[in-house]
């Protein structure tokens, strides 16, 4: 760990917008003060698109968001939270901007589509040139050119300068000279070119945010460039108004560890965690200069300690039977995943596909030994390998060896794309593009930029086929679909949960860790209710076929709709008649992720509203009331997960982020519906054990961050972790460490199975050292070794000090 400023003990995530500003997180200061949190976590706070909700479209890097309140309210807010013994963390988005409507509202691109490849700020967007005459492919338009020619018109003057193209929202800038041009040759003396906006799939010729072609991606790696961007936000930490930094998606960045190592310099060190998603066997580079992730690694973890493995296949194999999906549509989550990827290559990454296609022919044209490579098997080649990359990308930069990890990947990918030849001497295309993907061909410019595009491309394949795609496909338990979560092996056992901590503590003892985000697509505590369904399989799968079977109309579209909107409803919790609208704006997201039979750019319009319909008869309406005996049973299984999970996480090596909410129960699902504007109380009252779970919740996470904030040498860098193993019949439903040998965290999990069991009795907890020690939460104390049927008499979940 390369860390020259304070490490914080916790952070709070506020999602700013126009309905929640400066303002409004200022008048929440006491309050987030009293939880015990030392830093606020604010989203994107430079300009963006007007009435953006969550920021990460700028528009201009050089000022704070006027509509949050500008830099004197970011100033006033720094200040308030001095006051209360807080700092701010910023969230920064180095991979793209808006392109925004109207497009003067970004000034570097509005002077890029005026002026072209001679601009100043041409070097800030990576665009391929070379394609379409040398003109920017811009699709935004409605339909094809030819029937929205009367929709153009020429008029006004910019608030830049000169006179402007507008078609319906949009407004670009005119080349010098063509604004007396007749309208068709007006369009092609432009130095960009609009069009439909369905050949973006195909022929987007600037490098984008994954497959959003309103998000046009920044080269940050030039000097300049970086500079520009990060100008505003270096000041603001230089001035002391903000502490640290959240990076958004470093992977879509041409070199993540050169980047971090120039913000590292420009920022001297300040704690700074990266948006990076783990593979389940994937470790974060050790040579960024960084405190960690942002923690959902740590997400994973938590999560994975309350599915019981046993009953999470056996719901698997329902969930099949159930929904008669296919192994590759649903069915089994490797098929699954595969067949994602492939289609998302083929299709929402084609251009991006295609240009590396041209980059690579251009390479073996340039080179004898490869000159007949044909483009066809560089296709394919690089389709076969890309679908087969199990983490998000590899690091490799010409003229620097790769790391044997991404050799290792990148070889065993390439080995198998070789399968899809069949002429081995055309498979030879597998080995071109592996070697162009490490960097292994030079160092000239198609080399460089292959090298780079490849892996962006692959993070934005592996984010679109995995998190948007076939999470959504593959759905036997929704807690297991979460950004960085594995559904093929949802369970993590106590021994590799210990392991990964003794991990963190070791190598990343300060990054950060997280229950919820504005990017889960469900909350913690929904996703704790859902996990609890893995301990009762066979109960749930029943009463899912007699839900079907009882069902009148309006009936389920499919039978994938049925299980995900009635597992959502169950995760939710208690009927409430505001669910409605909520659960089936999710339901609907779902199946439009999915693609199986209706998609965000191709409806289906009759299938949607069968969709809306069952969710509002059904899982919303009265046939709600069958969830009810299986809610009752499963309440002291879904009080075990929900405070187990929240007082892991609190007290597991690393920062806890918590999300604005969580600190008491929070039913959200995926965003828009995560990302409401938050309503805090005054003051934090007074609670206990015992009471309703989001008293309980509460009273825990005061107590817990309480602990953090006075003791930060118990759970900060220079800490440490020991495991700590129960004795006796139930020890594999105890989860317990120690921190620095003063503080101990002790959670029960499976608690349905525990109590098949037996229960806790006859099972005790040895604590090191012995002595007398007292639990935080209740104030009772105990002797070394505790009885954990005593401990956990109470309440699921302890916090214990020495007394």
């Amino acid at each position: 760990m390369r860390l020259h400023s304070a490490v914080p003990t916790a952070t709070y995530r506020l999602q700013l917008q126009p309905a929640f500003p400066f303002r409004a997180a200022e008048e929440a200061v006491p309050y987030l003060a009293s939880l015990g949190v030392s830093h606020l976590h604010l989203s994107p706070v430079l300009e963006a698109v007007p009435g953006s909700t969550h920021g990460y479209d700028v528009v201009d890097h050089s000022a704070v968001r006027a509509e949050l309140g500008g830099e004197e309210g970011l100033r006033s807010l720094a200040r308030t939270a001095r006051e209360h013994g807080m700092g701010l963390i910023l969230d920064i988005v180095p991979n793209h901007m808006a392109l925004p409507a109207p497009a003067t509202l970004n000034g570097p691109l509005w002077e890029v589509l005026r002026d072209g490849p001679a601009s100043r700020y041409a070097r800030w967007f990576d665009i391929d040139w070379a394609e379409h005459g040398g003109k920017v492919l811009l699709p935004v338009l409605a339909g094809p050119l030819g029937g929205e020619l009367r929709h153009f018109s020429v008029a006004g003057r910019s608030d830049r300068s000169g006179r402007v193209l507008r078609y319906r929202d949009h407004a670009f800038p005119l080349r010098p000279g063509t604004e007396r041009l007749p309208l068709p040759d007006l369009l092609d003396a432009q130095w960009y070119r609009p069009a439909w906006w369905r050949l973006a799939r195909t022929e987007l010729n600037y490098r984008r945010f994954f497959t959003v072609s309103e998000l046009i991606a920044v080269r940050v790696e030039d000097p300049e460039v970086f500079a520009a961007t990060h100008g505003k936000v270096v000041q603001l930490l230089q001035e002391g108004v903000a502490d640290g930094l959240r990076v958004d998606h470093p992977d879509g960045l041409a070199d993540p560890a050169g980047y971090l190592h120039r913000l590292a310099g420009a920022t001297d060190g300040r704690w700074t965690v990266v948006e990076k998603i783990l593979g389940r066997d994937e470790r974060l580079p050790g040579d960024w200069p960084v405190a960690g992730t942002t923690g959902y690694d740590a997400l994973r973890h938590l999560d994975g300690l309350f599915v019981d493995p046993a009953g999470a296949a056996e719901l698997g194999t329902r969930y099949r039977a159930f929904t008669g999906l296919p192994p590759d549509r649903g069915g089994d989550w490797p098929a699954t995943v595969r067949r994602a990827a492939y289609k998302v290559i083929t299709h929402e990454l084609a251009a991006e596909t295609e240009r590396l296609v041209r980059t690579a022919g251009r390479i073996c044209e340039g080179a004898h030994r490869l000159r007949d490579t044909a483009p066809w098997a560089l296709r394919t080649a690089l389709r076969e390998i890309l679908v087969r990359l199990p983490v998000y990308r590899p690091y490799a930069v010409p003229g620097r060896p790769p790391a044997p990890i991404d050799a290792a990947l990148l070889d065993r990918a390439a080995q198998d794309a070789r399968g899809a030849f069949a002429v081995p001497e055309e498979a030879c295309a597998a080995e071109v593009v592996r070697d162009a993907a490490l960097g292994r061909l030079g160092q000239g410019p198609d080399q460089r930029d292959f090298c780079a595009r490849f892996a962006q491309t692959a993070s934005a394949l592996r984010a679109k086929s995995v998190e948007d795609t076939a999470f959504y496909r593959h759905a036997p338990l929704l807690s297991a679909s979460e950004v960085g979560g594995d559904p093929g092996r949802p369970a993590v056992s106590p021994e590799d949960f210990h392991a990964y901590c003794t991990r963190l503590q070791h190598d990343w003892p300060a990054t950060g860790t997280v229950l919820s985000t504005h990017d889960t697509k469900r909350s913690a505590d929904v996703r704790a209710r859902i996990a609890a369904l893995s301990e009762c399989p066979g109960r749930w799968a029943d009463l899912m076929d007699r839900l079907a079977a009882a069902a009148a109309e309006p009936c389920a579209p499919d039978p994938h709709v049925a299980w995900l909107a009635w597992q959502s409803a169950f995760g939710l919790g208690p009927a409430d008649p505001a669910d409605a609208g909520r659960l089936a704006q999710a339901v609907l997201k779902s199946v439009r992720e999915a693609g199986l039979r209706t998609t965000w750019t191709e409806p289906d319009a009759a299938y949607e509203a069968a969709v809306e319909a069952f969710v509002a008869a059904h899982a919303c309406g009265p046939a709600r009331t069958a969830l009810a005996p299986l809610e009752e049973a499963l309440q002291p299984s879904v009080r075990a997960n929900t405070l187990g999970a929240a007082l892991l996480h609190l007290t597991m090596p690393g920062v806890p982020d918590l999300y604005m909410g969580t600190e008491r129960a929070y039913a959200a699902l995926v965003d828009p519906d995560n990302r409401r504007p938050p309503a805090f109380p005054e003051t934090v009252a007074a609670g206990g054990v015992g009471g309703d779970l989001s008293a309980e919740k509460l009273h825990l996470t005061r107590t817990a961050l309480g602990l953090r904030r006075s003791h930060p040498e118990w759970f900060g860098p220079g800490s440490s972790y020991e495991p700590l193993a129960a004795d006796g019949p139930a020890a594999g439903h105890c989860v317990a460490f120690a921190r620095s040998g003063a503080a101990v965290t002790v959670v029960s999990r499976l608690h349905g199975r525990l109590v098949q069991d037996g229960g806790l009795r006859g099972t005790v907890l040895p604590l090191r050292g012995g002595g007398r020690w007292r639990e935080v939460l209740t104030g009772a104390s105990y002797e070394a070794p505790v009885a954990l049927a005593e401990l956990l008499e109470r309440c699921p979940v302890a916090l214990l000090v020495r007394d």
